[in-house]
This record gives structure tokens, sequence and C-alpha cells, in this order.
């Protein structure tokens, strides 16, 4: 195990610095970030020249890359272009987007698991087809109308809950938020249960288990269940990045200054500084989230080693 584990870190680094090469060359090619700093007004040749100097960007794209690399690596993700350090963007973004994307994993984990082994277990009953004609219509519905569907009942028209979701918001204030951001997924993991529930209930390892007659419960649970959450794990875990970063929307709507709505700034206003300091740290959650699931499978299923 411990060898695995230290192969899996070495091949994180080249991923890492690809991933992060990709990212900055994508988004220096966006346009000119003077243009977008200086705002409708164009900005004079010598206030250009020396915003370029001050920010570095009047050298060469590599030397830029090299530069802001060999920061990283001291805890300096560069200036954003109102002055702020990015550092301090993060500190105040990333506690809100976990703990919503914290429940929205819980939510989709929790329920989707449940929906998914009960509907696999009773395929082609009304519950399953009820759940799959739900799931089908919630991945169907775009998250943005989920969301302000939810905010308008639940938050103005019954003042169930605040429409607008404070910095400091608790993990029941993003109740809401982390339903509407985990929708499409539990769809997914609902659907995805379901089937690795019903392949698995055929399997030579669960009749054996019948025959020996243990009980019902413990065949779900140790064999059939345990077996049949790989597939799942698998999605969850790289599900989890793309929750912190793709909850542009969710944001949005529920007024959350997390990442999502900081990356949403970045690229509007052109602010090259602060977009690849937070895809930066989103590489390194997609990298971590991925090699605990690899860590996992080996939990789940016993079969399965690592040299």
């Amino acid at each position: 195990m411990g060898r695995y584990v230290v192969r899996r870190l070495l091949q994180m680094v080249p991923v890492f610095f690809g991933a992060t090469l990709l990212i900055f060359l994508m988004v220096n090619v966006m346009g000119d970030p003077i243009a977008g700093l200086c705002g409708e007004r164009q900005c004079d040749p010598a206030t250009a020249a020396q915003l370029k100097q001050e920010f570095g960007l009047d050298k060469p794209l590599w030397q830029q890359y090299l530069t802001y690399m060999g920061n990283v690596f001291t805890g300096d993700f560069g200036t954003a272009f109102t002055g702020q350090p990015v550092t301090e963007l993060m500190s105040t973004a990333f506690p809100v987007t976990a703990r919503l994307t914290v429940v929205a994993i819980v939510i989709e984990s929790v329920v989707g698991i449940t929906l998914g082994v009960v509907t696999g277990l009773r395929r082609g009953r009304p519950v399953d087809t009820g759940v799959l004609l739900a799931t089908l219509v919630v991945v169907s519905v775009p998250v943005f109308v989920t969301g302000l569907l939810l905010q308008l009942l639940l938050g103005v028209e019954w003042a169930w809950i605040r429409p607008s979701v404070p910095p400091e918001a608790t993990f029941g204030e993003l109740l809401v938020p982390g339903l509407v951001l985990a929708s499409v997924s539990l769809a997914y993991v609902t659907r995805l249960t379901r089937t690795s529930i019903a392949e698995n209930k055929r399997s030579d390892y669960v009749r054996t288990a019948i025959a020996k007659g243990l009980p019902r419960h413990r065949v779900i649970t140790r064999h059939l269940l345990r077996n049949s959450l790989v597939p799942v794990v698998t999605f969850i875990g790289t599900d989890i990045g793309a929750l912190m970063g793709g909850a542009i929307v969710t944001e949005r709507i529920f007024n959350i200054h997390g990442v999502g709505y900081q990356l949403y700034q970045g690229i509007l206003r052109q602010n090259t500084q602060t977009v690849v300091g937070f895809v930066t740290v989103l590489v390194l959650v997609f990298l971590a989230a991925n090699l605990l699931v690899d860590l996992l499978y080996a939990v789940l299923d016993p079969r399965i080693r690592y040299a």
C-alpha cells in the first residue's frame, strides 16, 4: 500500500504541472488583461506599459509561468488586479464553498445510494419506475431553473429560508443550495447505484451467501452493497472537485461569495491571477480526491490489492 501511494504521488507531479500549464495558457489567451483592468476607457500606452511591468505581463509567457509556479511553492498565488492578494480571496471563498460541497456530497451520497439500492432490489416494480422518471426529470431540468424555483418558493413565497445566503452561513443555511448543487449528481448516483446493484444481485457470490442462509440485510450490506459501490465511489470522488469548481450558477443564485463567484468575477474582469490561482487549488483537490478514491477501492472490494 505504501509503495502504491508513493507511486501515485509521483504520478501526480507531471499531471499537476501539465494541468496548471494548460490552464495558464488558456487564461492568458482569453484577451488582454490590461484592457479588462482599464475598463471601458482604453489605457494610454504609458499606463498600460507600467501595469504590464507591475504584474509581470511584459515577460514571455513561459517565464511568467515559471515565475508563477515558483511563487506557488512559497504560498504566493499572486495579486489580483484590485491589489488584494489572491490568498486573501481564497481564505474567504474556499471555506464557504467547502461547506456547500460537503452538504452536496452528503445529500447525493445518502439519498442517491439509498434510492439506488431500493430501486436496484425492486427493479421493474412501480417504485423503480417512479424513481427513474424522477431522476430523468432532474437531469433534464437545468440547475438554474431548479435553483430559482426553490429560491422563489422557499425563500420568497413561504419564507422558510433566506433567499440570499450570508458568507458565514452554517450547514443548515446551505441545505437548499447544497440540494440544488447536488441535484443532477444525485440523479446520476441513483441510476449508477441501481444498475450496479441489479447486476451484482445475479452474481454467484450473492447466490452463495443466500444459499448459506445469511440474513438478507447482511447479504445486502456486506456482500452486495460493498462491491456495487466501487463505480459509485469513483463518480462521487471525481464529483468533489467538479462541485467546488462548478458551483458558479448555484452561488450566483443564492449570492454565495465562494469559489464559483470568484472564478466568475475573475473571468469577467480578465483577472488572470485570480483565475489561475483558484484553478491551481482545484487541480490539487481533484488529485487528492482521485487518490482517496483509489485507496477506498481496497476497503470496498477485498479482492483489490495494491502492489
